[in-house]
């Protein structure tokens, strides 16, 4: 086989594979799957670029799920990622990599806390509220892959920041989770919208420092939180 013979493929709901036209597609012979998770034996097989990259969507992400590619070139890569990983220089490389990724998950945290609480923007007599709430949101959105809206890089973080916090509202002070929602198009996005309007007006009574109700659904919602602010 020579090199461009790579192609995407599209893992279908009964586990069959099918190809840009929507065909059954079967991975040639002397082929195995390689589930994906890692990076390194992903990154020598598809170097080799005779792969079929298995992709599935997921709600609005594509995931990639692994590479199908020939036996030989797996079992290679993985036979070299073992030798390499066994050597003193890669466990040096390793750490120092995990010692930066921490180092910017840290800051970003920190930042993504900072944006949240200047979101809320409360009047000064809750401020209590606002600091838990920063909390609560932030260690529900950042963690490196949760795939929330924290972790994109395609909008601002003020605005990650403020979905967050709406997205986090919906579920917490909300029916959300158990409203029946008709199965028509954009009848769910219309439902969210609406409750995203309820939570911005729940937050303008706490901006503007009004009295609260006992049983508000965020002072609720507040109580069951476990938190060192």
């Amino acid at each position: 086989m020579m090199n461009g013979q790579s192609r995407i493929v599209t893992l279908a709901t009964n586990g069959n594979l099918l190809d840009e036209k929507g065909q059954v597609v079967t991975p040639p012979l002397g082929w195995i799957f390689l589930p994906a998770g890692d990076a390194g034996v992903t990154r020598k097989v598809s170097a080799t670029g005779i792969f079929w990259r298995v992709q599935v969507k997921m709600g609005r992400r594509i995931i990639s799920k692994g590479l199908w590619a020939p036996k030989d070139t797996i079992e290679q890569a993985k036979l070299e990622m073992k030798h390499l990983r066994e050597t003193e220089a890669y466990h040096k490389k390793a750490e120092a990599s995990k010692l930066r990724r921490e180092k910017i998950q840290t800051a970003y945290v920190d930042d993504f806390c900072k944006q949240v609480r200047s979101f809320l923007n409360f009047h000064p007599c809750y401020a209590e509220q606002e600091a838990k709430i920063a909390r609560v949101v932030t260690l529900h959105a950042t963690p490196v892959g949760s795939g929330t809206v924290a972790r994109t890089s395609t909008i601002p973080v003020e605005e990650r920041a403020a979905k967050a916090v709406i997205a986090w509202m919906r579920h917490k002070t909300t029916a959300y989770d158990q409203m029946p929602i008709a199965r028509i198009k954009g009848e769910r996005r219309r439902v969210r919208n609406v409750l995203a309007q309820l939570s911005m007006e729940l937050l303008d009574s706490y901006r503007k420092g009004n009295p609260i109700s006992p049983d508000c659904p965020l002072m609720a919602s507040l109580k069951l939180q476990h938190l060192n602010v």
